[in-house]
């Protein structure tokens, strides 16, 4: 996802304004070719690395911040420029080179002043490139991890405070893919394909918003399991915690056994027979049809997933 809400931006104002940057929006047609080895200055580098990067010229930008550090390596701007170099390529949504950029800076300088933003900036690159919960959460899950190791290394710092957001953000979206395949589970009759799904929702991600929604559909894997005992105390869990839900509801519905019977055999009366011709032996109906043994009520339906807004992050883009 490439939205980056207001308060990481302003976190990017403030790690750079040591190197008087001013954040900008993604933009601009960078030519991001390879450059000719042309002998300069470590000024002249680094200035002009900064215009490009103010033209929204991000490949470019990159390029001439990563030859101040070829150029320049033992200078003092070398270690600006490899941080600066790893930012615009974020700019540029070239994740894999700003993670790498990154990481780089981290392996040559871990104890350097700017190492939370450098943490900070790969958690950044990981969560942007979240997809939906359609598809593979493995960088999901990297976003993550990231975010947990920068809130855990510098948790008094504001990236942390902002990692913090972003990680309740990705938990929910992982929580959204297991609702998702135990649904498909579900809609299918695999039924404890599906309970294992919600059952890790509930135990794993039980501070989301897919909480409640598990409980309700645990409920109903349970009673189609043939486990009413296990349904009561799932349904008991989400009244406690979720009372004014329409979750909830819908669980006390099935408990309380407040669905449809099934329908029950009519009985058939046959008229009196006519007289059959002479010659013709024919068999009497039965007074009564034979008993027809009920059939055993279905699996409760599968009701669709409530419409709810997004929140700025990982499940809404």
């Amino acid at each position: 996802m490439r939205t980056v809400s207001s308060r990481a931006s302003a976190l990017l104002l403030v790690a750079l304004a040591g190197v008087g940057l001013s954040a900008c929006a993604r933009g601009g047609a960078g030519a991001g070719r390879d450059l000719p080895y042309v002998a300069r200055d470590v000024g002249t580098l680094y200035s002009a690395a900064k215009d490009r990067l103010d033209r929204h010229q991000y490949k470019v930008a990159a390029a001439l911040f990563d030859e101040v550090e070829r150029q320049h390596p033992y200078s003092v701007w070398a270690r600006r420029a490899q941080l600066m170099g790893a930012f615009s390529y974020y700019l540029d949504a070239d994740y894999t080179k700003a993670i790498a950029g990154s990481q780089r800076f981290l392996s040559v300088h871990p104890g350097n002043r700017d190492a939370p933003y450098a943490y900070y900036l790969i958690a950044l690159s990981y969560y942007e490139q979240i997809s939906d919960v359609t598809r593979d959460q493995k960088i999901t899950l990297q976003a993550m991890e990231s975010l947990g190791e920068l809130s855990r290394r510098y948790p008094n710092t504001p990236y942390a405070a902002d990692a913090r957001l972003k990680l309740d953000l990705v938990r929910d979206h992982l929580a959204g893919k297991e609702m998702e395949i135990g649904r498909f589970y579900q809609q299918r009759g695999q039924w404890l394909a599906a309970q294992i799904r919600f059952r890790s929702v509930v135990d794993e991600y039980q501070t989301t918003t897919h909480a409640p929604e598990a409980l309700m559909r645990l409920t109903e894997t349970y009673l189609a399991l043939g486990v009413p005992g296990e349904a009561k105390k799932s349904a008991a869990v989400l009244g406690a915690n979720y009372p004014g839900t329409d979750w909830y509801q819908r669980a006390y519905d099935l408990i309380g056994d407040k669905t449809p019977p099934p329908p029950k055999p009519i009985p058939v009366k046959f008229a009196p027979p006519e007289a059959p011709p002479s010659g013709i032996v024919t068999l009497e109906p039965d007074d009564e049809p034979a008993p027809t043994t009920p059939t055993t009520p279905a699996p409760p339906p599968v009701t669709p997933s409530p419409s709810t807004p997004s929140p700025n992050g990982p499940t809404g883009n």
